[in-house]
């Protein structure tokens, strides 16, 4: 028996009425009510409003007395999504229940005001299927819909809970892409978890492991049980270092050139939300036109915090991931939202309103068949930035990237990375190159940014971080020709120049009596200043000038701004990750001396900018063709 409402009202079954065939349905989303792992918050799936409830991963038993809502990050339809990107003209859900519950479908808004959308009263169902739907006509600006679960003198068990749409004529299924170097335990869990959800693994054609490691995932005892559980859809390739670009465009190559799938690129090191794989799939199926579909990172280390909304590439600045304006920016899901003027709102934080980005980072997003072999392969950059490239050069060719709410999984918490690392050399390098291809590209913007971010450095006594990307400005300035190789020799090289500062070697904590810093004083930074440009030009002056506030101490990561460190003679500093401390010592021959190449470098990158924005864009066709990749893949010599 089915239960049917549409309206907000009451409704009765009509047994007397045979029921229609329905029409072939998609799976847009499954109701979930626990994640994979424990360390997962229940928060973020289900929340019981009042009295008591018992939540499995797809089983919810709602008590006596008792009231569940799905107003949660995985809970959530995100409506506004699918009303403007898909030709879908209504969603339902389908509820199997038994025992006795009102059950309602609510919708919110752009402003997050709520509207019930269909009601049913269930008396004694017995493993019934229950079904609300809701038109996708109300929501272009923003909104969600979810279910509210509430009992009287009965319990109420849902075993499935699944929304669907009309399924398109035809549909694609997706293969997924691990790019992976010496994670193997991580990408082993990775590999499991999708195993193990049947409803991901109905989705996936194959799954593409790309090895690029010493320490291979083929190793851990665990490999054969998940390439058994995959089904037979396990694709491990080994190949040598390439970095990101490398490892992912050796899956889209594959993927492209055995089937007509979806490309679904993963991290390695991320806790893995399966579900991720039917949301991305079903979405992309369902656009009007082929759309790359991204996935919402969560971070791991605090796993109700949303990174980002949706995000963009600030080129001006040569940053990446800045978030659009109205979008949820690093928030926590489980706490009360608060209005433009920081007073609390009485709502969860959700992010109502649509939000468009520009680009999706590669930790989750889906990229079309179609779109792979129109725009070919990603640059090879190596490492950094390469998502960003991809993204822009879609969005220059008309293909949407949409960043999907609900679509998320876990990965490790940025922040808790220190900044002052070799790939630094990456961040910069690459930066310039997809500016100097996707942006107007003003060579003085572009050297006003480098050589400020080389001041803060050297008054910060990193002068190994300065070295990082003086080297990263000059391989720029060699033009595209420099990438011939992939980047292993630049990945190689960057760690030779790092050597030779001392700045750059991190210490566990035990070894500070041996540096004859044991007793070193904790010194907290003041304030931030309210001038940063004045207290750069005096700090400047008092380094010229060999003058320091504190010969010696230490310093929390959270204080270890420029400004901060720039008052010591030599300071112990607290790597992000918490686990050791580096000893930055002042050097005024270092700091003339990289100043001096940072002035070069600046006048360089005036003079010569507009030539090598020429040169970047002209060579963007071959350095993305499959045969260039195939020729660093060595796939050409095995023919």
């Amino acid at each position: 028996m089915t239960r049917s409402a549409r309206v907000p009202a009451i409704a009765k079954p009509e047994a007397e009425q045979p029921a229609a065939a329905p029409p072939a349905r998609l799976t847009a989303q499954r109701g979930l009510f626990r994640g994979p792992d424990p360390v997962c918050p229940d928060g973020l799936y289900t929340t019981v409003v009042t009295g008591a409830a018992d939540r499995e991963r797809e089983r919810l038993v709602v008590r006596r007395y008792s009231s569940v809502s799905t107003d949660t990050y995985f809970g959530r339809f995100p409506a506004a999504y699918w009303q403007r990107w898909t030709g879908a003209p209504e969603v339902t859900v389908e509820i199997t229940a038994t025992g006795s519950a009102r059950v309602t479908l609510v919708a919110s808004d752009f402003r997050g005001e709520t509207r019930p959308e269909s009601v049913v009263d269930v008396r004694a169902a017995a493993g019934e299927t229950i079904t609300l739907s809701a038109k996708l006509d109300k929501f272009l600006d923003g909104g969600f819909l979810w279910v509210d679960i509430s009992t009287e003198d009965a319990e109420f068990t849902v075993d499935r809970l699944v929304w669907t749409v009309a399924a398109p004529e035809q549909t694609r299924k997706t293969s997924v892409v691990i790019c992976t170097f010496n994670r193997a335990d991580d990408c082993v869990r990775t590999l499991g978890a999708l195993a193990g959800d049947a409803a991901a693994l109905s989705v996936i054609d194959a799954v593409y492991v790309v090895d690029q490691g010493t320490d291979t995932v083929q190793s851990r005892p665990a490999f054969a049980d998940v390439e058994r559980d995959l089904g037979g859809r396990l694709r491990y390739l080994r190949q040598p270092n390439l970095g990101g670009a490398g490892g992912f465009g050796r899956g889209m190559y594959e993927v492209t050139k055995s089937s007509e799938s979806n490309v679904l690129l993963m991290d390695d090191d991320v806790l893995c939300e399966p579900e991720i794989a039917v949301r991305l799939s079903a979405f992309a199926n369902r656009t009007l036109r082929p759309t790359l579909v991204g996935g919402q990172m969560l971070r791991l280390l605090h796993p109700t915090r949303l990174v980002a909304g949706a995000e963009y590439a600030d080129f001006g600045q040569l940053v990446p991931g800045r978030v659009v304006r109205n979008g949820l920016d690093d928030v926590d899901l489980l706490e009360e939202a608060v209005d433009e003027h920081g007073e609390p709102t009485g709502r969860p934080t959700r992010g109502d309103r649509r939000v468009d980005a520009d680009y999706n980072a590669w930790w989750s997003c889906l990229i079309p068949n179609e779109v792979v072999r129109e725009l070919g392969l990603p640059i090879p950059l190596f490492f950094q930035w390469d998502d960003v490239e991809y993204g822009y050069r879609a969005r220059a060719r008309g293909y949407t990237t949409v960043t999907l709410p609900g679509a998320g999984l876990w990965h490790a918490d940025f922040d808790w990375k220190d900044g002052d690392k070799w790939n630094e050399y990456f961040a910069v390098r690459n930066a310039l190159i997809v500016a100097a291809l996707h942006s107007p590209f003003p060579p003085k913007q572009m050297a006003r940014v480098f050589t400020s971010r080389i001041a803060r450095a050297l008054l910060g006594m990193q002068y190994g971080f300065a070295a990082t990307m003086i080297k990263a400005v000059e391989d720029f300035l060699e033009g595209p020709a420099f990438l011939a190789d992939g980047g292993k020799q630049a990945a190689a090289d960057i760690h030779k120049v790092r050597a030779q500062y001392p700045d750059t070697v991190a210490h566990p904590v035990d070894k500070l009596p041996e540096l004859g810093l044991g007793t070193v004083p904790l010194i907290q930074a003041a304030p931030e200043p309210k001038n940063p440009r004045l207290v750069l030009l005096k700090r400047l002056a008092y380094l010229g000038l060999g003058r320091a506030v504190h010969p010696v101490g230490a310093v929390p990561a959270v204080d270890s701004a420029w400004w901060h460190i720039s008052q010591f003679q030599k300071a112990v500093v607290t790597d992000a990750a918490q686990d050791r401390f580096r000893v930055r010592q002042r050097d005024m021959n270092t700091a003339v001396e990289l100043g001096k190449r940072t002035a070069r470098l600046a006048r360089r990158l005036i003079a010569e900018g507009a030539r090598l924005q020429e040169e970047y864009r002209a060579a963007m066709p071959a350095l993305t063709d499959k045969d260039n990749w195939e020729r660093l893949y060595g796939l050409r010599e095995q023919d």
